[in-house]
C-alpha cells in the first residue's frame, strides 16, 4: 500500500483497514441526553463506540481513552478532547457523540490522575507531553488520516494550549470555549485570592471524574459546608473539610499568591498564542469567570498574525454549554469543517461577533476591541457622576471595610450559579458600598471594549481591597451589574495612593431614559477571599481589623464609548438563572 503526503506535509504510512461495524453503540446516558437537545443541526452518521482504550504517556502511565466514530465508509478527521472530569456526563454526548455524528472521529481521554488514567494530576505540569504522546499514538491507529483538531471548554481548554505550545504537524485547528490558559489568572487577581474559584475548582477536579453519584455528594457537602470555609482564620486548611480531603495542588496555590513566585513556573500558556500558527476559534461569555483570558489570548493570536475567530455571547461559565450550547456548537463545527474538511460555508463574514447587552442584539465586527474613544467619567461629593471633571482635590467620600462582616458577592463573572446580571439594589444599600450615578441618557450610549478605573485612595491600615463595578440604572431604578473589577490598594499615611483598577471588557447598549452608575466598595466575599487589613496573605492570616477607606476626587471611571450602531437580531437569554455550579459544567 502506498504512502500518501497530507497538505499539512505530514506522510501517512501504509493504512490498515478499520471497521467499524462491530462496535457497540454509545452509553445510552448520552443517547438520552443527546435526544433532548434542540436547535442542533440534523444527524449525518450513526455512531459507534470504543471505549477503554489504553494510551501510553511518555512516561509510560496509561491514559485512558473512548473512541467515538461514524459508523461509515471513508476518511473522517479527528477530534482530540482531554478532560481531567472524566468521559461520561456531559462530554461522552455534547463531544463524543455529536461531533461524531457530523463526522469526525472523536477521542475522548481521561487526563493523567482521573478518569481511570494512571499517574498522579497537576494543573499543569503534564498536559503537553501527554498531549504529545496521545497525538504519536494516533498515527498509528489505522483509522487516522493526519487531520486533527482539539476542542472542548474550561481545562479541556487549557490542554488546548499546552498542546499548541509543541503542535504536532497534524493540528490543523482549534476550537477553545469559554477556555482556560493561565491557572494564575484564574485563581488571583491583582493578588488578591479568587476563593470561590479555588473551591469549585477543586471540588471539580477532585470529585467529577468519579462518577455522577460521587459528584453530586461532594457538590451537596460543600453547599453544606461553604460558609464555613469562606469564613475560617486562617483559610488554609478549612478547604479540606468541603472537599472532603486535602489536595496538594490546591494547597500550592492558595500559599502561593505571588505570580513571580516558582511555583507558578510553567502554568501559564499565554505563549502557546505568542507564536501560534494554528488557525483557532475563541467563544465565550460576557459574564464568563474566564472572559478575560479569551480576550488575552484573541489579541495575542492577531498580533502573532494567526487566523483566528472570536464569539462572545450573553453568557457565563456555564449556561454557554447550555442555553448557548446551539450557538456555541453551530460556531465550533463551522470552524471544524472549515479547517478539516475545506468547506468553509458556515464561517461568518467577519472574524469577531459579539452580543451587545442592554437589549440591543448581536454585532459582527472585524476585530476586538474596535477601539472607540475613551471617556471619563468623574464621582461627585453629592454622589452623582459627571462627564465635567473635578474642580477642587480632597477627600471625596469614605467607608469602613469590615473582615467580619464583608461585603458580600453578587453576580458578575463567576463560576457558580449565581454568575450573571442581577439586581445590585441590596448590595448597594449597605453601608459598606458607595455609589455615582449620572444622569438619565436622552439617547443611546454604547460602550465597547474595556473599561477601567482610576482611582486615588487612603486607608487607615495601609492594606485594602477596592471592587469597583458598572453597573445600568433602568427608568424604575432597577441597577443590574454589567462590568467589574478589583484592585489592591497599599498607602502610607494619609497620603492617597493612585491605582488603575482593569473592569473586564463589555458591549453593553445604555438605552434612553437609563442611567450610568458606578459602584465601590472594599471586596466582593466569597468570590474574593476577605482582605485581612494587616498585610498577611488572606489563605494564612490569623489576625484582621476593619479598614476605613477614603477616595478622593481625581477617581474617574473610563469608558470606550463608540457611535451607536444598528445590531443583528434581538438579544437572546443571559443564561443568569441556569443550574449548573461547577467548573467545566
Amino acid at each position: 500500500m502506498a504512502t500518501r503526503t497530507h497538505d499539512n506535509g505530514t506522510t501517512e504510512g501504509p493504512r490498515r483497514g478499520f471497521d467499524p461495524a462491530p462496535f457497540p453503540k454509545p452509553p445510552l446516558s448520552s443517547r438520552l441526553m443527546r435526544a433532548t437537545w434542540r436547535g442542533l443541526p440534523a444527524r449525518r452518521y450513526d455512531v459507534g463506540w470504543e471505549p477503554g482504550l489504553t494510551v501510553p504517556a511518555a512516561d509510560g502511565s496509561p491514559l485512558i481513552t473512548d473512541h467515538y466514530f461514524p459508523r461509515a465508509d471513508g476518511d473522517f478527521p479527528t477530534l482530540l478532547v482531554r478532560s481531567p472530569y472524566g468521559r461520561g456526563l456531559p462530554w461522552s454526548p455534547m463531544y463524543g457523540v455529536l461531533f461524531a455524528e457530523q463526522g469526525f472521529h472523536v477521542v475522548l481521554q481521561s487526563c493523567r490522575g482521573t478518569g481511570g488514567s494512571g499517574g498522579a494530576f497537576h494543573l499543569w505540569r503534564n498536559e503537553t507531553a501527554d498531549g504529545l504522546a496521545t497525538a504519536s499514538w494516533l498515527r498509528e491507529q489505522p483509522w487516522f488520516d493526519g487531520r486533527l483538531s482539539t476542542v472542548g471548554p474550561s481545562y479541556l481548554g487549557y490542554v488546548q494550549w499546552a498542546l499548541a505550545a509543541e503542535p504536532p504537524p497534524e493540528l490543523r485547528a482549534m476550537v477553545v470555549q469559554v477556555g482556560l490558559s493561565d491557572p494564575y489568572a484564574l485563581f488571583y487577581r491583582d493578588g488578591a485570592l479568587l476563593l470561590e474559584n479555588a473551591l469549585l475548582v477543586g471540588m471539580g477536579i477532585t470529585h467529577q471524574h468519579r462518577g455522577l453519584g460521587p459528584f453530586v455528594r461532594a457538590a451537596a457537602r460543600m453547599q453544606r459546608r461553604m460558609r464555613g470555609v469562606v469564613t475560617a482564620w486562617p483559610l488554609r486548611r478549612a478547604y479540606a473539610s468541603a472537599l472532603g480531603e486535602e489536595v496538594p495542588w490546591l494547597d500550592g496555590v492558595l500559599t502561593h499568591p505571588d505570580a513571580e513566585d516558582p511555583f507558578w513556573d510553567g502554568a501559564s500558556q499565554a505563549r502557546a498564542a505568542e507564536a501560534a500558527s494554528v488557525p483557532t476559534a475563541l467563544i465565550t461569555g460576557w459574564h464568563d469567570a474566564l472572559v478575560d483570558q479569551t480576550f488575552e489570548q484573541y489579541g495575542r493570536l492577531r498580533r502573532a498574525g494567526c487566523e483566528s475567530a472570536l464569539l462572545v455571547g450573553p453568557w457565563t461559565h456555564a449556561s454557554a454549554l447550555q442555553r448557548g450550547w446551539p450557538e456555541v456548537f453551530a460556531e465550533s463545527l463551522a470552524w471544524l469543517r472549515a479547517h478539516l474538511c475545506d468547506d468553509p460555508s458556515g464561517l461568518r463574514p467577519t472574524g469577531v461577533r459579539v452580543h451587545v447587552g442592554g437589549e440591543a442584539g448581536w454585532r459582527d465586527l472585524d476585530a476586538w476591541p474596535p477601539a472607540p474613544a475613551a471617556t471619563a467619567w468623574f464621582a461627585t461629593p453629592d454622589g452623582r457622576l459627571t462627564p465635567q471633571p473635578p474642580t477642587g482635590r480632597g477627600p471625596l467620600t469614605s467607608f469602613c471595610y469590615d473582615p467580619d462582616d464583608p461585603t458580600p458577592s453578587l453576580g458578575g463573572p463567576l463560576l457558580s450559579r449565581t454568575a450573571g446580571p442581577r439586581d445590585n439594589g441590596a448590595l448597594e444599600a449597605r453601608a459598606d458600598v458607595v455609589t455615582f450615578t449620572g444622569p438619565a441618557l436622552t439617547e443611546p450610549v454604547d460602550v465597547l471594549g474595556p473599561v477601567s478605573a482610576r482611582l486615588s485612595v487612603a486607608t487607615d491600615t495601609g492594606y485594602a481591597d477596592v471592587f469597583v463595578r458598572l453597573c445600568d440604572v433602568d427608568p424604575r431604578g432597577r441597577s443590574t451589574d454589567v462590568c467589574d473589577g478589583l484592585a489592591q490598594v497599599r498607602t502610607t499615611g494619609d497620603s492617597p495612593s493612585r491605582v488603575t483598577v482593569p473592569m473586564s471588557s463589555t458591549a453593553h447598549r445604555f438605552l434612553p431614559g437609563h442611567r450610568l452608575r458606578w459602584q465601590l466598595s472594599g471586596g466582593a466575599h466569597p468570590r474574593y477571599a476577605r482582605n485581612p487589613g494587616t498585610g498577611e496573605p488572606p489563605a494564612t492570616a490569623t489576625a484582621h481589623t476593619p479598614t476605613r477607606i477614603t477616595l478622593h476626587t481625581d477617581c474617574a471611571l473610563s469608558l470606550p464609548v463608540a457611535e451607536p450602531a444598528p445590531a443583528r437580531g434581538r438579544a437572546g437569554s443571559t443564561g443568569a438563572e441556569d443550574p449548573g455550579d461547577q467548573f467545566g459544567q
